[in-house]
């Protein structure tokens, strides 16, 4: 197998039904998804202990759909079938409540950081924003997907909950932005508040 084909030296790539500039809206938007994948695997690489075996399972299973999302948006021709799910976000956002029940209550921004491993996963969150961005940007010029952005919006929430989860489960307290009003109100406070 060659790993080089000459194919692209023009600055042109082959996408799911044509080719396109290596600049195309399209594949800056799976290319960043790819980046995003990068930064979970290198997150994976600091959860070897048993005490993250439920996340790294989480985040390798968030590699294969990484993969599913930058392969709908490679598509651009409708006789392949999608693979993004909303599946896929129910189980983020199932995980998401879990994580935000075992971390302590937050009530202003955080910086990234703590732990190795939570600064990867904000890494990773980031440039997740980042590929949601950029999928924001595909969709007004041509169809895609849609659960794909869906996708991406939750994945970088789940991202925030488990870095969190991570410096928690390490005994690393986040560090507050200092000049951050509050910004996150727990249901209970709110539903005192509101009698």
């Amino acid at each position: 197998m060659n790993l080089y084909t000459r194919t692209g030296d023009s600055g042109k790539t082959s996408i799911i039904g044509g080719r396109v500039d290596k600049d195309h809206l399209r594949v800056e938007a799976y290319g960043t998804i790819d980046e995003a994948n990068s930064f979970v695997g290198q997150a994976m690489t600091l959860l070897t202990d048993s005490q993250f075996e439920d996340i790294y399972n989480e985040l390798e299973r968030i590699q294969h759909e990484l993969f599913d999302c930058g392969g709908d948006l490679a598509v651009v021709k409708e006789k392949y079938p999608y693979k993004t799910t909303e599946n896929m976000v129910t189980f983020l956002e199932e995980r998401i409540d879990h994580y935000v029940k075992e971390a302590p209550a937050l009530e202003r921004f955080i910086l990234p950081g703590g732990s190795p491993a939570a600064a990867a996963i904000h890494l990773a969150r980031t440039v997740t924003r980042r590929a949601e961005r950029c999928t924001v940007t595909l969709q007004k010029e041509a169809e895609i997907n849609n659960i794909v952005l869906t996708y991406l919006n939750r994945l970088s929430d789940y991202f925030f909950a488990v870095s969190r989860v991570i410096n928690y489960r390490l005994g690393i307290n986040d560090v507050e932005y200092e000049r951050s009003a509050l910004v996150f109100k727990n249901k209970s406070s709110k539903a005192e508040g509101e009698k």
